[in-house]
């Protein structure tokens, strides 16, 4: 039996190679959410007030979550933001799935493929870019919006002068960009059901109440949990179409909890007291990310 060949030395390769290769993952980590984070975190514990800047920025401690916990303003803004959370959400999840169950019946070929690419569309579009559609689409003078109510007599409407519609306006632009999300991944969820299973089902079964209940929702549920945290995390950080249509107005009616961060922290340059805000969200989606875990993920055994 002839001896086995020796191994071949790499040169240069030794035991710290791979972290190399980690390297640039670790760095763009640190830079792009590491270090902002502690920067906030150092910036909410001082006066760090742009307007005052020559005082220099003291060291006040938890004053700026004290101020942050006794402001109305805040506490307002976010009880809107979770009224616009409620709204949208049931909205996405019921019409995704729906679009989710109808993509998923056999049958469909190529039409269930350029379903999903069409899905994508508004997915890939920015933010900004659908804070100006949306602006186009009310738009009181030519906005199709009341070109379509027109249709049935309904005289046009202002509905970015009106608080509330300015604030069915955001919720119905945050519904079209993101029911595709949520089909997409009820989709995804759909897909992992074994098939023997499913077309036994559906033999044993006429109604698709029970198949959806009893066979499909256990593979429904990863997904959806994680669904809830990413767009729990979206909306209380969801800035750029909000500004884009209303900058927040009338008055304070589509003000939400991001806009009114910026307003803080950008318009009276209190980044001591935004910093200490964008902090207690950062808190806030913790804790819901929990609670979703907590009731709603489970294993599929």
């Amino acid at each position: 039996m002839s001896a086995a060949p020796p191994r071949r030395s790499y040169s240069g390769y030794g035991r710290f190679t791979p972290l190399w290769f980690l390297a640039p993952a670790v760095l763009a980590l640190l830079v792009i959410g590491i270090y902002p984070t502690l920067f906030a975190l150092v910036t909410s514990l001082r006066q760090y007030n742009l307007t005052r800047s020559r005082d220099g920025f003291p060291f006040i401690g938890l004053a700026n979550y004290q101020q942050v916990l006794s402001d109305p303003t805040f506490w307002e803004t976010l009880g809107r933001t979770a009224k616009f959370f409620l709204c949208v959400m049931p909205a996405e999840i019921g019409l995704g799935l729906g679009i989710a169950l109808l993509l998923h019946q056999p049958g469909l070929g190529a039409l269930r493929a350029l379903a999903r690419v069409s899905l994508v569309i508004p997915l890939a579009t920015t933010y900004a870019v659908v804070g100006l559609l949306g602006r186009l689409i009310f738009n009181r003078d030519f906005g199709i919006a009341n070109g379509f109510i027109g249709l049935f007599g309904v005289p046009a409407f202002d509905w970015l002068g009106n608080s509330a519609g300015a604030f069915a306006a955001i919720c119905i632009m945050d519904v079209w960009q993101w029911t595709p999300f949520c089909a997409l991944i009820f989709l995804s969820g759909l897909s992992m059901v074994p098939v023997e299973i499913e077309e036994a089902a559906r033999l044993e079964t006429g109604s698709k109440a029970a198949l959806l209940r009893n066979v499909q929702l256990p593979y429904l549920l990863p997904g959806f949990t994680a669904m809830l945290i990413l767009r729990s995390a979206d909306v209380l950080k969801l800035f750029d179409v909000v500004f884009t249509m209303t900058r927040g107005g009338p008055g304070a009616a589509t003000e939400l909890i991001s806009v009114y961060i910026q307003r803080v922290g950008f318009r009276v340059f209190d980044l001591g007291t935004a910093s200490a805000q964008a902090l207690l969200l950062l808190v806030i989606t913790i804790i819901l990310a929990r609670v979703y875990i907590r009731f709603f993920y489970r294993e599929i055994e």
